[in-house]
């Protein structure tokens, strides 16, 4: 693990309300495929890449994007490394370890209503397709 050159900075999205301090875990529903509970906890170095996570969450919070640190090992995320996206353009890791909030980002990028309904179209697609099984 931490086969990543990338020191971060690295972002969550989610919905939640959280605050400095607060730990992120595994061992929840998966945002995609809600039958499945998530082995690791996942993050990107890309704020808007978090955003888009936060967009697409589950739940009726307020779309939400963390700085976060990782208190152990990561790697990179195989569900968009060379699998979807050769390389790791997309910046996105994963975690068995918690991540710790260390503040709030509110400068990333909303989606215009049209895209996000685009990226949860597409989203479906893919979901739909059995290679749109999530590596957990």
């Amino acid at each position: 693990m931490n086969q990543s050159l990338d020191a971060g900075p690295f972002f969550h999205g989610t919905k939640a309300d959280l605050v400095v301090g607060d730990l992120l875990s595994a061992g929840f529903r998966s945002n995609y495929r809600p039958e499945v509970v998530m082995n690791h906890i996942y993050f990107t170095a890309l704020p808007d890449g978090a955003g888009l996570a936060a967009e697409l969450a589950a739940g009726d919070g307020e779309p939400r994007v963390y700085a976060v640190e990782p208190t152990g090992p990561f790697e990179d995320d195989p569900n968009v490394t060379d699998k979807k996206f050769p390389g790791n353009p997309t910046r996105s890791y994963r975690s068995a370890a918690p991540l710790r909030v260390v503040g709030e980002v509110t400068d990333w990028t909303r989606l215009a209503p049209e895209a996000l309904q685009a990226w949860k179209e597409r989203l479906a697609v893919l979901l739909a397709d059995e290679r749109g099984e999530i590596i957990n």
